[in-house]
C-alpha cells in the first residue's frame, strides 16, 4: 500500500467519532481526518440528548408554576412562546457545533465536509477525492425509522420534532421505548394534548417491571393518554388535522404524528458491503471485541454497531479503540452496570440488573422497594410519587440493581453507579448515613426486603 495520508480516517463526527479523532490526534500524534456532511456533534448534540433535555427543562415550568401556589406564590400563569424556545435551543446547538469544530481543529484533525464512501480497506472517497488511511472508523450512528403504512409520509420523527413550525396542540406519539415516552412527557408538559400508542403490553421493554408500571401510571397522571396494545393502521390528511385510523377501528385526530418506534444503523450508501464488510440483518456493522469489522483495517463503534445505543458508551468505545490502535491496548469496556436515565416526567434512573434478570442469573435475590410522596409535594399539591428499588444478590450481599422513578433520578443514580461499580454490598449501603431530608437518602435507609 502506498504511504497513507492518514493514520485514522473517521466517517461521522458524532460523539464517538469526534472522541476517537481527538484522542488519536492529541494523545498519540496520529494523522487524522473526519468526514461529516451534516452539523458536527451527531444525533446527541443536534437532535438527541441535548435538545431533548433542554425541552424537558422547558416542560417543567408550567407544572412548577402550579406547584408554587402551595408555597405561597401567586401571579398570572406563564405562557409558552414556542418560537422563542426553538430559537434559544437553536442558538445553543450552534454554539456546541462550534465547540466541536474547535476541539477537532485544536487537536490537529482535518475536517472534510461531505459524505464519505469506503473504497476498500484503506481508502475513503469524499467529494470525488480518494483519501488513503491505515485505519478507517465508521461512526455514523443511527437514523429513526418509520414503518411502511398508508399515509406514513405524514409522520415525523425525533429529527423533525424540535423544529415544528407550529406548536402541536394535539400530538400523537407512536412507540413505547424511552424516546417515545420522553417526548410524550415533554409535549404534555409544554401544553399539548398527547396520545401515546404502543402495541405491546407495557412501555419501556427491557426496564425493570416495577419501573415500567410505575412510570406509566405517573405519565397518565400527568395527562398523557397512554394506550397499550394499540397500533396505527393508516394516516390521512384532513381539514381538521391528521386522521389516524387505529387497528382496533377507532380514530385519533392530531396536528402531528411522531413515530418513535426504533432507529436503524446508518450504513446505507457508505460502500461497506461492496468493500466486503459484514452487516447484520438490521444493517449494523458486525465487529469483534476490538471493534474491527470483517475487513481488517475497517472498524466501527457506537450506534452503527447497535450494541448499546447510548452516547457515553460510544465515547467509552472510542477511547478503547484508540488505545488498541495507537496505544498500549490495555483499555477495556465492561458493558455491565451502565447507568441510564430516561427523561420522562418523572425521570427514570437505573443501573444494573432488573429484578427479572437478577432472578434468572443469580437465583436467590432480595428486593428492597419504597414508594412515597416526596417532601416537596406535601405542599405543592402534586400527586406525583417516587419509586426506589434495590436488587441484592443473596449469596454475595452485593447490590446488583438500583432503580428509581422520581425527580432528578439521573442525577441521583450516577453516584450510586460508582458505588456499585466498586462492588458495594447492602451492608455498605446500610452503613452509609443519609443526607436528610432528601429523596436520595431512601437508598441507604431501606432495611426490610419486600416479599
Amino acid at each position: 500500500m502506498p504511504d497513507p495520508t492518514y493514520d485514522l480516517f473517521v466517517i461521522g463526527a458524532g460523539s464517538g467519532g469526534v472522541r476517537a479523532a481527538r484522542m488519536a490526534a492529541s494523545q498519540y500524534g496520529a494523522r487524522v481526518a473526519v468526514a461529516e456532511p451534516a452539523a458536527l456533534g451527531g444525533t446527541c448534540v443536534n437532535v438527541g440528548c441535548i435538545p431533548k433535555k433542554l425541552y424537558s427543562f422547558a416542560a417543567h415550568y408550567a407544572e412548577a408554576f402550579e406547584e408554587s401556589h402551595g408555597f405561597g406564590w401567586s401571579g398570572a400563569a406563564p405562557t409558552l412562546d414556542w418560537a422563542q424556545l426553538k430559537a434559544n435551543r437553536a442558538r445553543e446547538i450552534t454554539r456546541l457545533n462550534g465547540i466541536y469544530g474547535g476541539l477537532l481543529s485544536g487537536a490537529g484533525v482535518t475536517v472534510l465536509r461531505g459524505s464519505a464512501t469506503v473504497k476498500g480497506p484503506n481508502a475513503v472517497e469524499v467529494n470525488g477525492e480518494v483519501h488513503r488511511a491505515r485505519h478507517i472508523l465508521v461512526a455514523t450512528g443511527g437514523w429513526p425509522v418509520v414503518p411502511p403504512l398508508p399515509g406514513s409520509e405524514h409522520a415525523i420523527t425525533s429529527n423533525e420534532v424540535f423544529d415544528l413550525k407550529d406548536f402541536p396542540k394535539r400530538l400523537l406519539v407512536v412507540g413505547g421505548g424511552y424516546i417515545a415516552c420522553e417526548f410524550a412527557s415533554i409535549f404534555t408538559g409544554l401544553g399539548s394534548h398527547v396520545t401515546q400508542l404502543y402495541r405491546g403490553e407495557q412501555v419501556l421493554r427491557g426496564f425493570d417491571d416495577d419501573v415500567r408500571h410505575f412510570v406509566a401510571d405517573e405519565m397518565r397522571k400527568k395527562g398523557v393518554d397512554l394506550r397499550t396494545r394499540s397500533d396505527v393502521a393508516s394516516i390521512e390528511k384532513a381539514a381538521d388535522g391528521l386522521r389516524v385510523a387505529l387497528k382496533d377501528g377507532t380514530q385519533v385526530v392530531a396536528d402531528s404524528v411522531l413515530y418513535a418506534t426504533g432507529r436503524a444503523p446508518n450504513t446505507a450508501g457508505l460502500g461497506l458491503e461492496e468493500a466486503g464488510v459484514k452487516l447484520a440483518l438490521s444493517g449494523a456493522v458486525v465487529v469483534d471485541e476490538h471493534y474491527q469489522s470483517s475487513v481488517p483495517g475497517i472498524h466501527a463503534l457506537g450506534d452503527v454497531t447497535a450494541r448499546v445505543q447510548l452516547t457515553p458508551v460510544a465515547l467509552a468505545e472510542a477511547m478503547v479503540l484508540v488505545d488498541h490502535l495507537f496505544g498500549a491496548g490495555q483499555r477495556r469496556l465492561d458493558y455491565e452496570l451502565i447507568p441510564t436515565a430516561v427523561f420522562t416526567h418523572p425521570n427514570i434512573g437505573t443501573v444494573g440488573l432488573t429484578e427479572a434478570q437478577a432472578r434468572q442469573r443469580l437465583g436467590a435475590v432480595r428486593i428492597y422497594r419504597s414508594e412515597f410522596r416526596a417532601l416537596r409535594h406535601t405542599l405543592s399539591g402534586s400527586t406525583e410519587r417516587t419509586l426506589m428499588k434495590l436488587v441484592v444478590a443473596d449469596a454475595s450481599d452485593r447490590v446488583v440493581g438500583l432503580h428509581m422513578v422520581g425527580a432528578d433520578a439521573g442525577e441521583i443514580v450516577q453516584g450510586f453507579a460508582v458505588a456499585m461499580r466498586a462492588g458495594a454490598t447492602k451492608a455498605v449501603f446500610d452503613a452509609t448515613l443519609g443526607i436528610h431530608p432528601t429523596v436520595a437518602e431512601e437508598f441507604v435507609t431501606m432495611r426490610t426486603p419486600v416479599a
